[in-house]
């Protein structure tokens, strides 16, 4: 029996609203810095921070949510046979949430009870549990909480495939995976392609992130004697396995703070990652050469991690990430060459092994006795040789589409059409006509009637962003013949010129935009530009007159008010605050600000206030409340005891006076001794 279905996956779900209309540009430089221990061999420290900035566009931010549940029927897809039942939600990205091996009724990954986004991904909103699929840019995948395609494929053994695909608009080219699951298989494979459609290299990505609980007794086991970690802000520094801190780092709960480790693999060895408890038995992760990366993430046993594992999902649970990418690093990409597929086979299921070998003293003896349970279930060259097979499975076309995606795919391809261009997206790879809708709209017209709609200037959405070279060369030629020529054409054009790193030529078409009819849009993207280039009463200047021309919108008062409190100005940011509608100091951020500008103007009392409400859209890594707390207890301390409010104070209050756990989202501290 194996059966593909289409049914329903009801969550409690936090409230996911729209995106957020203003522009998140990159940063100018595309290399990041990647400080890694030098004792290492130089291919391994190669791309270290290659091309790994971090980009949104032409992507928009999904920064609005809330903590406050309701019931989500979300969309599932269930690949099942008599072994395994894989579950999938196309609608999040096709986040595979649950493996379960029915024989003994158990769940193989952390399965999340609910949806609960946070802000931890590229575009903000994420959400944990499961196995994500993230590619293309450093971090959470864009379309981790966006619709992917999903359709059915017959390979030709006579069982369903699930296939995911995607076209990646941040660096313009098609992606796939295929899922499958033969009638008598004990494992789930997963076969990936990618595919670089250009005439030139570009920066690739790929991790699967891999949710497991987290238990005293979980052992996380893969080939590999030493590994790369770091604490807080130090280089990644290489470490034996398995101990850290003077303890057995392969059992997470024995490390206290937030922590990465990215093993070095034996060479010439199986690529392979699992997760076994006390029985030896768990999930295990394998795949063919080319996903030569592992890593184990955790969030630590101390009170912020621990904050943010509630926060994510429910009071007790736990889970960790075990994680396959193509590169040894994460914060990495690789050069992708011109015209050119990669793919690979991954392999998920259930793992039995010796229970007292996989948790002996000895870590060699530990993981070498995994993988030799490993070899004996799924020998490496029967993965090799699915892999090799299911290649023409993956050039076959779908029998049926079970869910749409975007309309970005689509309008590539009548982009290709109408320039009489090789279309290099595979014919398998169906982006059908009636997916393109409003976002795509404004686009298909100035492909096919020359220019961008109009928009009056009171708009309050400027519409979704391209900022692919061949769409801005065509508004650049538009614009030139003297079509399109409104305040929207140069707005979009300047969006496309800084995020291609022109700012020069963007301030040019912000300006012209302006002069044409005077925005907000224009004038916020001024203001991000100035700030950039340090000229803050610049910023300053196009932020108040963006909020003066309108349209005004929270994610504007935001951010003016974030510029306002960078800049020191909490005299200013008080005012801007009192002079808002009910509506925008309501937002979170608002409060946050709320509560500065009072705990800088020592108006104390006006401070507690913030410390209660449940926050949705705290950063990963970000000390905002904590930082609250403690200057407002130290400022409260010094007036009542009469003392100098200073560092020897900080220090104290640090130590005296813990913040509550609801506003604790600290990961890092200073390393044990």
């Amino acid at each position: 029996m194996q059966s593909l279905t289409t049914t329903f996956c009801s969550l409690p779900a936090g409230r996911l609203c729209g995106e957020n209309p203003l522009p998140a540009f990159r940063s100018p430089q595309e290399n990041i810095v990647c400080p890694t221990d030098p004792r290492l061999p130089d291919d391994e420290r190669k791309f270290a921070g290659w091309k790994a900035q971090f980009r949104v566009l032409p992507h928009r931010l999904q920064d609005d949510y809330t903590r406050e549940h309701y019931r989500r029927d979300f969309k599932a897809l269930v690949l099942e046979n008599r072994f395994l039942r894989a579950t999938f939600l196309p609608e999040l990205g096709g986040r595979l949430i649950s493996l379960v091996h029915k024989p003994l009724d158990r769940e193989l990954l952390d399965r999340n009870p609910v949806f609960q986004p946070a802000n931890l991904a590229i575009r903000n909103a994420w959400f944990s549990g499961g196995v994500e699929w993230n590619m293309s840019c450093f971090g959470h995948h864009h379309l981790t909480c966006s619709s992917v395609f999903a359709a059915r494929v017959r390979d030709p053994q006579g069982y369903d495939v699930l296939r995911l695909y995607e076209f990646d608009r941040t660096k313009a080219f098609p992606w796939q995976i295929d899922f499958h699951l033969p009638p008598d298989s004990r494992s789930l494979f997963v076969r990936v392609r990618l595919i670089n459609p250009h005439a030139e290299e570009i920066p690739m990505y790929w991790w699967s992130n891999i949710a497991v609980p987290e238990t005293p007794d979980t052992r996380v086991l893969m080939p590999a004697r030493s590994a790369l970690h770091n604490v807080a802000d130090q280089p990644l520094t290489l470490t034996d396995m398995p101990t850290l801190f003077g303890k057995d780092a392969s059992y997470t709960t024995n490390v206290p703070i937030t922590h990465e480790f990215f093993y070095r693999m034996e060479k010439d060895r199986r690529p392979w990652i699992a997760a076994l408890t006390k029985d030896g038995r768990g999930l295990y992760q394998t795949s063919t050469a080319r996903l030569a990366g592992r890593k184990l993430f955790c969030w630590g046993m101390g009170s912020g991690g621990r904050n943010w594992q509630t926060y994510l999902s429910q009071s007790g649970r736990a889970y960790i990430e075990i994680q396959a990418g193509l590169a040894k690093i994460q914060a990495t990409c690789l050069p992708m060459p011109a015209r050119t597929e990669w793919s690979w086979t991954e392999a998920y299921g259930l793992l039995e092994a010796d229970a007292p070998a996989v948790h002996a003293a000895d870590w060699n003896t530990a993981w070498q006795s995994t993988e030799a349970a490993l070899d004996a279930q799924l020998p490496r060259a029967e993965l090799d040789a699915r892999h090799a097979a299911w290649g023409r499975t993956a050039t076959l076309p779908a029998e049926e589409i079970l869910h749409m995606g975007s309309g970005w795919g689509a309008l590539e391809r009548k982009r290709i059409q109408a320039n009489r261009l090789v279309d290099s997206i595979p014919a398998e790879l169906d982006f059908p006509a009636v997916s393109l809708g409003a976002e795509q709209q404004p686009w298909l017209d100035l492909l096919e009637k020359g220019a961008l709609p109009a928009l009056p200037a009171d708009a309050r959405d400027p519409g979704a962003y391209l900022v692919q070279d061949e769409w801005r060369w065509l508004l650049e030629r538009q614009l030139a013949a003297g079509q399109g020529d409104h305040w929207l054409s140069w707005y979009h054009l300047g969006v496309a010129r800084l995020e291609s790193h022109d700012p020069v030529g963007a301030r040019k078409a912000w300006e012209k935009s302006l002069a044409l009819s005077p925005t907000a849009w224009a004038h916020r993207n001024l203001a991000v530009l100035a700030k950039t280039q340090g000229r803050a009463p610049a910023a300053l200047e196009h932020y108040a007159n963006a909020w003066a021309c309108g349209p005004q919108t929270s994610a504007l008062a935001v951010e003016y008010a974030q510029t306002l409190s960078d800049a020191g100005k909490f005299a200013p940011l008080q005012n801007f605050i009192r002079g808002l509608a009910p509506g925008f100091v309501r937002h979170e951020r608002m409060l946050i600000f709320k509560a500065l500008a009072a705990l800088k103007a020592g108006r104390l009392d006006e401070v507690p206030a913030v410390f209660a409400h449940p926050f949705a859209t705290i950063r990963e890594g970000e000390l905002t409340l904590s930082n609250i707390w403690f200057e407002w207890q130290a400022r409260r301390i010094a007036a009542a005891e009469n003392i100098p409010y200073d560092d020897s104070l900080m220090q104290r209050v640090q130590r005296e006076f813990p913040p509550p756990s609801n506003i604790d989202f600290r990961l890092l501290g200073p390393a044990p001794e």
